[in-house]
């Protein structure tokens, strides 16, 4: 039975990096014996550009009968909405609404021959495997939801309101997810502790004092793993710090955001940054590196957040579906990626090299077979 995947390329580099998706969606097909109908649909600021909709009719509604959902980047510089709104955050924000995709999962891995972006010249402070954590974002409520406005009078925004909302469903079901995943993984790499951070500001905010009060329920319920607690504050100099004591950390929706995109140089830069958005019933998954328009039509960028991020879906679709060669494919695509970056013949710019996006996907998803052959003689 095919698998149906709908693909949102989207704006920028999303279309190239899609396209090395692609090329390791057919390795895996034929490595083994799968099958996946791939649905693409344009999304976006050009897409509102030439036609006045962030997406086609039905789209929405074809994602929604999906098994899983890829997107490759949305928005264009100076190409908003009549609101304000940048032109194709619609379709994001109309996914993880409207498929109550409530848990936003940021992986943070340091991959072999993969230098972080601390410290100039790229100074490898930490080895592979010491910097291996999630950041699971509540995505669904928070800052984000359209609980805001201005206040105008005579043409002049004198005001305006953000209200950030946080309720005891959100919270609950989001930390439930952390201390889930938390236990299918190997722990901390500091010490293999299985170990879950609530991240929040409840010492100044009543959000962040109820979130960590669930956070307190919940945890209850896991006594083989440990809880953790930070201010987000501090857990930004802790997470720089101290990488390898993190296991699984669960936050609020803005200070997920801004917490993941830092957590990104720790593992070589957004080009190595894959993210999910996952519901009990849906998920899409992303690279988290935006459209970045002017690297459009180069074939310059890194693919390889596009190609992890592809991963997480078989991973995801795998577990789901109760399927172990769907799992073994995911754990198939992350040792190519591995494999890849320690040969290191054909590294993208942002990894020291001087490879195209399109010579990288190519070369990740030729060596899936060969890392299906070797597994098969040994």
């Amino acid at each position: 039975m095919a698998h149906k995947l709908v693909l949102l390329a989207g704006d920028g580099t999303g279309p190239e990096v899609m396209r090395e998706a692609v090329k390791v969606l057919k390795a895996v097909q034929d490595a083994f014996g799968l099958s996946f109908d791939t649905i693409p649909y344009p999304a976006g600021g050009q897409y509102y550009l030439d036609t006045g909709a962030e997406w086609p009719d039905g789209a929405f509604e074809s994602c929604k009968a999906a098994d899983a959902i890829l997107l490759g980047a949305v928005g264009l510089p100076d190409v908003s909405l009549p609101n304000g709104d940048l032109a194709g955050v619609g379709v994001v924000f109309g996914l993880r609404f409207g498929l109550d995709l409530y848990a936003n999962v940021r992986p943070t891995k340091l991959y072999p021959n993969v230098k972080h972006k601390v410290h100039d010249g790229f100074k490898q402070v930490w080895e592979a495997g010491k910097v291996d954590f999630v950041i699971v974002r509540e995505n669904t409520e928070g800052l984000y939801t359209p609980a805001r406005g201005f206040l105008s009078r005579g043409g002049i925004d004198e005001l305006a309101v953000d209200s950030r909302i946080i309720t005891r469903k959100g919270a609950e079901r989001v930390i439930r997810f952390a201390f889930e995943l938390s236990k299918r993984r190997k722990g901390a790499p500091l010490d293999g502790i299985h170990r879950v951070t609530c991240v929040d500001k409840s010492n100044v905010t009543a959000g962040c004092k109820l979130f960590r009060r669930i956070f307190d329920e919940v945890a209850a319920g896991y006594p083989g793993i440990r809880r953790d607690y930070a201010y987000i504050d501090a857990f930004q100099q802790w997470l720089i710090r101290s990488p390898e004591a993190y296991d699984v950390a669960v936050t609020s929706n803005v200070f997920g955001d801004i917490a993941t995109d830092l957590a990104a140089v720790l593992q070589g830069g957004m080009g190595m940054a894959a993210g999910a958005n996952i519901g009990d019933a849906h998920a899409m998954f992303e690279p988290i590196h935006g459209s970045a328009p002017k690297h459009a039509g180069k074939d310059e960028v890194n693919p390889i957040a596009m190609i992890l991020a592809t991963q997480m879906m078989l991973d995801w679709l795998g577990r789901r579906k109760k399927d172990p060669t769907l799992q073994e494919a995911a754990t198939t695509v992350e040792a190519a990626v591995e494999h890849h970056l320690i040969e290191g013949k054909a590294l993208t710019y942002d990894l020291g090299g001087k490879a195209r996006c399109s010579e990288v996907g190519s070369a990740i998803a030729a060596a899936i077979p060969k890392i299906v052959k070797r597994r098969d003689q040994a």
